[in-house]
């Protein structure tokens, strides 16, 4: 099989390479240039690229790279500064994933020639006896990324490849090390790529993309109880950083309306909603209503719930997650990703 491996100078996509080599297939790396701004660090960095550039050499492959931060820039980076102003939370990872690694990544895999794309994303692909294809969650239950891999269909899940998904993250950096990888004690990208805390994070990036508005906090009867420098930059769930004293109990962010200029506080029961609504869904295959394990954070633990598709169950309609026990409200902006056991059924945003 002739396999194009998106490396990002990470341990878990070289090794993933590293593998594909021994199994006899050819094998060819690429590193995505992505982002080239002043917050230039982690998958997207310059040391990043000339990593996975030595260890394609390491092993014999060639590496290219592939210049797609005009993309990035318009399904990624623009998008994000978006949500902030409409007080959403997004997940640019994700959204990196759907656009870049899975669609321009592919369609240039294609272009070339190549039969699959290989990452080194801690998941699986299972084949059903239907046929159908699922994105499984990765043996490593502290590393698993099927959440951020929801958005995956049948003609993509036939196409791409995870190495890496059926070893623990101690095992890939053992299998790195035993071949002589430069990348086997590096340490894991934390950040979202374009951003950096020491040059001023989140705030500093967004201002000037997007107005950064003072505003005003208040309780769930309209008293004022504090004040934020900016409303884009609060979330849902937020409890530091809201200028609010001390009290009896904690408070916490429970609604942020950009236009009002106003975030609300309540309670930790404030946040227990009985259902979420989930817009834009992707599924695997066809929409599913029914019983089914929702998780609502990369690294959450999934909770049962029943899922309602509403209108005509076309890709992309919405659904309501009915929790069969409370569950916290989730930020809209953020993924809300639905399995069957260990398998991907299908996500999407929550609002």
């Amino acid at each position: 099989m002739n396999v194009l491996v998106a490396m990002s100078g990470g341990v878990d996509s070289s090794v993933a390479a590293a593998l594909l080599v021994e199994a006899g297939h050819a094998v060819t790396g690429v590193t995505m240039k992505l982002w080239g701004g002043e917050s230039d660090t982690g998958c997207c960095s310059v040391s990043d690229v000339d990593d996975a550039r030595r260890v394609a050499d390491r092993l014999g492959i060639d590496h290219h790279t592939f210049a797609f931060a005009d993309d990035f820039t318009a399904r990624v980076v623009e998008p994000y500064a978006a949500d902030h102003a409409a007080g959403r939370t997004p997940n640019p990872c994700i959204e990196c994933n759907r656009h870049l690694k899975f669609d321009r990544l592919l369609a240039r895999a294609d272009t070339l020639g190549f039969d699959a794309v290989a990452t080194g994303h801690h998941a699986r692909v299972s084949q059903r006896g239907d046929g159908t294809r699922r994105v499984g969650r990765g043996v490593d239950a502290a590393k698993d990324q099927s959440y951020v891999l929801h958005m995956l269909d049948q003609a993509q899940l036939a196409r791409v490849v995870f190495p890496v998904g059926g070893h623990t993250k101690a095992e890939v950096r053992a299998l790195a090390a035993g071949r002589g990888l430069r990348t086997a004690t590096k340490a894991d990208s934390q950040d979202v790529c374009f951003i950096t805390s020491g040059t001023g994070g989140r705030g500093r990036f967004l201002d000037g993309r997007v107005p950064l508005t003072p505003g005003r906090v208040v309780d769930g009867r309209g008293r004022q109880v504090g004040r934020v420098d900016a409303v884009e930059l609060v979330t849902l769930g937020q409890r530091r950083g809201l200028g609010v004293g001390g009290g009896a109990a904690p408070r916490y962010v429970v609604d942020v309306d950009p236009v009002a200029a106003t975030v609300t506080v309540g309670g930790v029961d404030d946040l227990q909603v009985d259902s979420q609504r989930v817009a834009a869904v992707a599924w695997a295959d066809t929409p599913v209503s029914g019983p089914a394990l929702v998780q609502t954070s990369a690294h959450g633990s999934a909770a049962p719930a029943v899922l309602r598709v509403d209108g005509d169950a076309r890709p992309g309609t919405d659904v309501t997650v009915q929790w069969e026990r409370p569950q916290r409200r989730v930020a809209p902006g953020q993924s809300i990703v639905f399995y069957d056991g260990a398998e991907v059924l299908g996500g999407g945003l929550a609002f």
